[in-house]
């Protein structure tokens, strides 16, 4: 189980914390020097999956967030995702979608999940989402 917060790309904010095999966080389970490898991998790793695939673009794994998180609904599972959510309190962020546990069932997002970060997390966090915010700014002017 892994969760990444915020915008997609560079400024992606991958939580090892939060992340687990079999409920045991990573930061558990690898070196420091390894967890900090596979953070920079997924921040940076979407031109690297483009070029593999060489038909221009990844698809697959969001195709398959998208059954499992319609499946989520369809049954209502009730199950946390990472997902961009439209933001209007948590996280002191107001007016923007980005993305942030979600408690997904049968009426789409029940629940944003408000983690409680460090203020290494809680930076990246607030970085990523002016990111996403100063982006789309940009493009609406």
């Amino acid at each position: 189980e892994a969760l990444v917060m915020g915008g997609h790309g560079d400024q992606m904010v991958p939580m090892p914390r939060f992340t687990t095999v079999k409920g045991v966080p990573v930061t558990e389970l690898l070196p420091a020097t390894t967890v900090a490898d596979v953070i920079h991998r997924t921040r940076h790793g979407g031109a690297e999956i483009v070029s593999l695939l060489k038909t221009g673009s990844a698809y697959y794994a969001p195709a398959a967030a998208a059954y499992t998180m319609i499946r989520a609904i369809l049954f209502d599972e009730k199950r946390i995702f990472p997902s961009a959510v439209h933001l209007d309190g948590p996280y002191g962020i107001r007016g923007l979608y980005v993305g942030v546990p979600a408690l997904i069932g049968r009426r789409g997002v029940e629940k944003v999940i408000e983690l409680d970060l460090t203020t290494e997390e809680r930076s990246d966090f607030d970085r990523s989402a002016s990111a996403v915010r100063e982006l789309l700014e940009r493009i609406a002017a």
